[in-house]
Parts: structure tokens; C-alpha cells; sequence
């Protein structure tokens, strides 16, 4: 039985770009990993077939408080898929729900937290919950947002921006690894070959960068233009949006911003978002 290392943030935080940028790392090869190829070697932990593994009844009969009583043991069958380390998407803040927290830490090894502007999150989760910007910049602030039970996922609770953000990263812990959305796009060489040796890689330049570049925003666009993308909302537009940090400043007015800034400014100022003037 492996562990799991989960690869957490908020909602269209760069959480696909980072099990792209491994899926390439690992598998090595010239041409770039298959988007939809993505759940062969990352577990997802809102697929609710690991709950419907260790439930005694149909999920649909299940009240919210029961269902989070599953969640350990669906975790922990998780960790039974392999006997080395299994990485779990997850986008849920690390806590608990209905008292039962949300991520199994006996069947855990460790984690990488993934957090982007949540100025430009408020542009990307507009588009990818079918939302105006006004009513995701409330979405972003509202304690104990999240999703409900589907016919493919189980809840996920993100809470607010900045809770999510917190619970994550507040303590300093040797078994987390941080990753800034615009490092990954600024500094990428420097950010993703610190995570690869965070997780006890050491890839020669060459595969560094051929993984770097065959998850590139343009890659992973092109592949979805050409074949979709399953991970894609039905209402949306497509999944990978625009990819460059810093949309924000063209697409959202000063009193949008003065709201996120003001719902998120200690979390924001930890990680130098707070835009010059608000």
C-alpha cells in the first residue's frame, strides 16, 4: 500500500497544469501526455467511485454527514492502488467537514499546494462555473462554499478564497510544498524543478524542460481544441482560458478589485497580490 501525495488549491488554480507538468516529468516520453489521459496517473478525490466502494447503500441515500463519514475509507482505498506514492487532485480546504476532515492524513505522505491571484481566479471560475464576475467574487467569499453530490462527484468544499488558502499553507510543514501560479509562468525551470525535487526527483535538464514544454498552456490548449478535454463544464466556453497571469488588470474594474482585495487582503499581502493603490 503507497500514500497518497495530494496535489491541492482552490479551483482553477493551475492544479492541471501541475499533474500535466508530472505526468510528463514521469512518463518521459518526446511527445506530450494526453489531457485526457490525466486520471490514469492522478486519482481524483471527488470521484465518487471510491465512496460508492465503501458505502453500504446507494450515495443518493445518504445524507451530507453521512457521506463524510466515508471519506477516510474511501481515502484509504485509495491508497491501495499502488505500493509506491499516488497523487490525488484535490480542490477541497484542508478541514474538516460535518467533523470528519476532509483529507485521511493516516494515508498521507504529503502534499503540494498550488495558489494563484484571486484576482485572475475570479476571471477563469467566472467562465468555468457559468457565472458573472460579480456573483464569483461572492462565490469566492462565501464560508463554506463548495459543490454537492453528482452523478460523477462527491461534495467538494472549497470554503472561501482566503480560507482555503490558510488552511493550507499557515503552518510550516516540511511535507508541503507551495507553488505560485505566476512563478510556474515566470520562473518555470526554477519553480517546477524545485517541486520535482521536493517529491526526490532529480531529472536531467533535458527531461526538466521537455516536461516543462510539453505542459505548456499552448500544448495543453491545442490538445483540447483538437480532442477536448472531459474535465470541461458542459456550459463553458473551454477549460484552458487564457493561461497568462495578470488578465485582471484589462477585464475587471476598480471596484471588483476593491471587493476581492478587501474579502482577501491578508492572504493576498502573504503572497504580494495586493495590486499598488488598494
Amino acid at each position: 500500500m503507497g500514500a497518497l501525495i495530494w496535489l491541492a488549491s482552490y479551483p482553477k488554480s493551475g492544479n492541471t497544469w501541475v499533474r500535466s507538468f508530472l505526468h510528463n516529468l514521469l512518463r518521459n516520453t518526446t511527445e506530450p501526455a494526453d489531457i485526457n489521459a490525466l486520471n490514469q496517473f492522478c486519482l481524483g478525490s471527488s470521484s465518487r467511485r471510491w465512496f460508492e466502494q465503501v458505502s453500504p447503500v446507494p450515495l443518493e441515500q445518504l445524507k451530507p454527514d453521512a457521506l463524510a463519514r466515508l471519506r477516510p475509507a474511501a481515502q484509504a482505498r485509495m491508497s491501495t492502488v499502488s505500493p509506491d506514492s499516488i497523487f490525488v487532485k484535490s480542490h477541497n480546504y484542508l478541514g474538516p467537514w460535518f467533523g470528519v476532515p476532509l483529507h485521511n492524513m493516516q494515508v498521507t505522505a504529503g502534499a503540494i499546494y498550488i495558489l494563484r491571484n484571486p484576482l485572475d481566479v475570479t476571471l477563469s471560475l467566472a467562465g468555468h462555473l457559468g457565472m458573472s464576475i460579480d456573483d464569483t467574487i461572492k462565490f469566492m467569499s462565501t464560508d463554506g462554499a463548495g459543490t454537492k453530490l453528482t452523478a460523477r462527484h462527491i461534495p467538494e468544499v472549497y470554503d472561501t478564497w482566503s480560507a482555503h488558502v490558510a488552511s493550507w499553507t499557515s503552518g510550516a510543514n516540511p511535507q508541503l510544498f507551495v507553488a505560485r501560479y505566476e512563478d510556474m509562468s515566470e520562473r518555470p525551470v526554477e519553480t517546477f524543478g524545485k517541486m520535482a525535487g521536493f517529491l526526490g526527483l532529480n531529472p536531467a535538464a533535458d527531461r526538466l524542460e521537455r516536461a516543462i514544454s510539453n505542459a505548456s498552456f499552448d500544448v495543453l490548449s491545442t490538445q483540447e481544441r483538437e480532442k477536448g478535454f472531459k474535465e470541461k463544464p458542459a456550459h463553458a466556453e473551454a477549460f484552458f482560458r487564457k493561461g497568462k497571469p495578470g488578465q485582471w488588470r484589462e477585464l475587471l474594474s476598480d471596484e471588483q478589485i476593491a471587493k476581492v482585495v478587501s474579502a482577501h487582503r491578508a492572504q493576498m499581502e502573504r503572497f504580494g497580490y495586493v495590486p499598488d493603490g488598494f
